[in-house]
Order: structure tokens, then C-alpha cells, then sequence
């Protein structure tokens, strides 16, 4: 079987390909042009997510093809320890233990710890959105994009005037590692990542440096580790914030996105939203199936596996389909169709399943949750443009947006009671 992330439906309608995948009787396929198995049913993502003594991690973070040698050189000199997405046991755990403890990771400490930085970022974007009235805007760089991203550095206390070259490095690595750059692309984005991990270094060895620790996420790590590198070295500490740099705005990005663009592609349930908020956690729950972020994920088998009909050998990279699984019909009743008050929908996996089930989940939905219902509050009409249509970057891993070209209008009929039991109807029923 063939699959080509990098052109064709999967850049407008990736579900198409998935249902092909789906349909197709064997389960598991080798993809050849990329050299990856493909793993898409939801029993078997699931499994593989949750298995890490089958399915490594090792080669999570490497490229998915051929590094050019110059690329190659400037990469091997980026020498960030595994301690996330790329560890295996017995870093994994350890590494895991100090993300908990140190990065609020349950509703209630993301509400008690973040909730007001998200607060207050979402209401500076919102605030300057409602400015332009009348206008149109990109709600991808200047709204999905942004939020999270704040967000992360209020959290790491990097400070606001990095947010340009820290977007640059994000971006660059995504396109670096789950995408297809030219050689000469190659050396310039890694170039990028190189500069990306010293910077993520330097912020560590300042504070360390300093002595005054404060509430940060570097300065929380600092003190977990208690100058103790069994517990956690400064290196795995500035590893941490390399990582979090980019998982930790990059996923709620295309969280937002999604959910902007499911939610104006229909102009009912823009007005339910605003209408009544209490609806916004159920449609974000069914954007992470229905639109994942993050809808591929990869991994290593360290023995032999049997899935289905299929034997996978010992050594393979397996590409885990997760917008396919969460798109199989034998989980989801109508799985194709967006219902953001399904029962089944909590059980996509969109965020992991397993040991590296996303640290950031409690804090995507609380971004997500918030910006929804304050941006439908203060923007009603807000709309997509007639000239907006779907596109997302060529990426094996990350299902971003090109775009969401919107018009600010922040007068809309959802003052009347009626109307508001109108288009909360509607939502419910489309």
C-alpha cells in the first residue's frame, strides 16, 4: 500500500484516506514509498501506544527520511537527552515522576495553577481581535497559534520577546523531523534546531546560575532535582524545556484550529457556542477525535508483533494512524460524522494511550474550553471568508492549518432568548 502524506487528499481531506485504510481487510500494511508500517485500527493503535516493550520510542523524534550528510552533522550536535516523547525505560519513569510533579497535569491544579495566565492571554488576543472590526484576520497565526504559545512561556518564564524566533525553531523542527524538506531546507532547519536547544541550555544555566528560583517550570525542575543528577540532571532539565517548548503549543494549536474550523464551517454551531458555553468542553472532546491535532505517530518494534493477520518484524517503524483509529466504526457509532454530544467519544486517542499519554491534556482542553467560549462571547459573528478552504501543511505527524481566513463581526442575533434556545437546538442536532 501506498501513502503519500506530502501531497494530494491528505493535505484537504486526510479522513479520505484513512477510510481507505480502514476498509482495506488486511488492518496492517506496509507503506513502501515510506518505508513505514501503518497501524490504524483503533484496537491496535491503542495497543501500540500502550505496549512500550513492543513498541519503542527511540526513533520517535528522527527523521522519516534520508537526512542529507550536511544536515545529519549539524544534528548529531544536538545532544538533548531523551526524557518525553523519545525515552524508554528506565528514563521514561524517571523523567515522567519530575514532568507530574513539576507541570500541573490534573484539571484541578491546570485551573488552580494556569487557569488565570490562560485567562489572561485569551482575553489579550480576543481583546485585539475585537479592535478590528469589520476586518479580516488569520485566526491561525493570530489567535490558535499565539494562545498556546503564551501560555508556555508564561508557564516556563521565557520571556514574550523570544515568542518570534521560539515559533520559528517549533515550526522548524516539526517540518524537520514529519515532513520532507529539500536538502538545502534540511541544513537551514537544523541550523534552527541547533540554535533552539543552546537557547533552551542558556535558559536553564541562567537560572541555576542565579539562585533565585521562583514559580517557573525550569526553576520547579531545578528545585526537584535538588542538585541530585540521579533524580535529574541539569541537561535533562533544559531537555524538559525543549521539549515542552514545542509540545506544549503546537498540539493546543491545532486543537484550536480544528475546533475554529468545525465550529464557523457551520454557522449554527458558532451561535450555539455563544449561546450556551456549557456546550464547549463536549465540542472540544469530539474535535480531538474527530480532528487530531496530532493525527500519526511513530514507533520502533523491539520484537516481533503479530497484529491481526499481520507479523511486523523486530526493527520496523510503524506510523500509528491515530485520525484513522479515531475513525474506526468498530468503536464509534457513525465515525465520520462530527456529533459533539456522541457517548462514545471519549475514547479517541488523540492524546496517547498509556505511559505517554500526553502530560499536557488537562491543560489543551483548559486553553481550548476558554478560548472558544470568550472569543463566540465577544465575536458572535465571527465567520469564515468565502475565499477560506481547508488546506493543511505536508506533515506525517501534525495535522496543521495553512490557514482560517476569517471576518470580524461582533454583532450577531443571540441576544434574544429565543434565539439562543434556537441555535443551542441546532448544535444539538447537527
Amino acid at each position: 500500500m501506498r501513502l503519500n502524506p506530502f501531497t494530494g487528499a491528505y493535505l484537504s481531506d486526510p479522513a479520505s484516506v484513512w477510510r481507505r485504510i480502514l476498509d482495506d481487510p488486511a488492518g496492517v500494511h506496509h507503506a513502501e514509498d515510506l518505508g513505514l508500517w501503518l497501524i490504524s485500527r483503533h484496537e491496535h493503535v491503542r495497543r501500540a501506544l500502550g505496549d512500550a516493550g513492543t513498541f519503542g520510542n527511540a526513533l520517535t523524534l528522527a527523521p522519516v527520511y534520508e537526512v542529507c550528510p550536511e544536515a545529519m552533522s549539524v544534528i548529531m550536535q544536538i545532544d538533548a537527552p531523551p526524557t518525553t516523547a523519545a525515552a524508554d525505560p528506565p528514563v521514561h519513569p524517571r523523567t515522567r515522576r519530575a514532568l507530574r510533579a513539576t507541570f500541573a497535569n490534573t484539571p484541578d491544579r491546570v485551573e488552580s495553577e494556569y487557569g488565570p495566565i490562560v485567562r489572561r492571554r485569551v482575553d489579550q488576543l480576543v481583546s485585539r481581535l475585537v479592535a478590528r472590526q469589520g476586518r479580516q484576520v488569520d485566526l491561525v497565526p493570530e489567535f490558535a497559534t499565539e494562545l498556546p504559545l503564551l501560555v508556555v512561556l508564561d508557564i516556563l518564564g521565557v520571556p514574550d520577546a523570544d515568542i518570534g524566533r521560539i515559533r520559528s525553531w517549533a515550526d522548524g523542527q516539526i517540518a524537520l523531523i514529519w515532513g520532507q524538506p529539500d536538502p538545502e531546507e534540511q541544513v537551514r532547519l537544523a541550523q534552527g534546531l541547533l540554535e533552539f536547544w543552546h537557547y533552551c541550555q542558556e535558559l536553564v544555566r541562567q537560572r541555576a546560575d542565579s539562585g533565585h528560583l521562583g514559580d517557573d517550570f525550569i526553576s520547579r525542575a531545578l528545585t526537584y532535582r535538588d542538585d541530585d543528577d540521579d533524580v535529574l540532571t541539569v541537561t535533562e532539565v533544559a531537555s524538559l524545556a525543549f521539549n515542552l517548548l514545542v509540545a506544549g503549543h503546537e498540539t493546543t494549536a491545532g486543537l484550536l484550529a480544528h475546533a475554529l474550523d468545525q465550529a464557523l464551517s457551520s454557522p449554527q454551531r458558532w451561535r450555539a457556542i455563544a449561546a450556551d458555553p456549557l456546550s464547549v468542553p463536549a465540542f472540544v472532546a469530539e474535535t480531538l477525535r474527530f480532528a487530531p491535532a496530532i493525527d500519526g505517530w511513530l514507533r520502533v518494534t523491539r520484537r516481533e508483533v503479530t497484529l491481526g493477520d499481520v507479523t511486523i518484524p523486530a526493527g520496523a517503524r510503524c506510523l500509528l494512524l491515530i485520525g484513522a483509529a479515531n475513525r474506526d466504526s468498530a468503536v464509534f457509532a457513525h465515525p465520520d460524522r462530527f456529533d459533539p454530544h456522541r457517548s462514545d467519544g471519549r475514547d479517541h486517542l488523540s492524546f496517547g494511550h498509556g505511559p505517554h499519554f500526553c502530560i499536557g491534556a488537562a491543560l489543551a482542553r483548559l486553553e481550548a474550553g476558554i478560548a472558544l467560549t470568550r472569543l463566540a462571547a465577544a465575536i458572535p459573528g465571527l465567520r469564515l471568508t468565502s475565499e477560506q478552504h481547508r488546506s493543511y501543511k505536508p506533515n506525517v505527524a501534525f495535522r496543521a492549518h495553512h490557514a482560517l481566513a476569517a471576518t470580524i463581526d461582533i454583532m450577531a442575533p443571540v441576544d434574544d432568548p429565543k434565539v439562543r434556545a434556537t441555535a443551542s437546538a441546532e448544535v444539538r442536532a447537527a
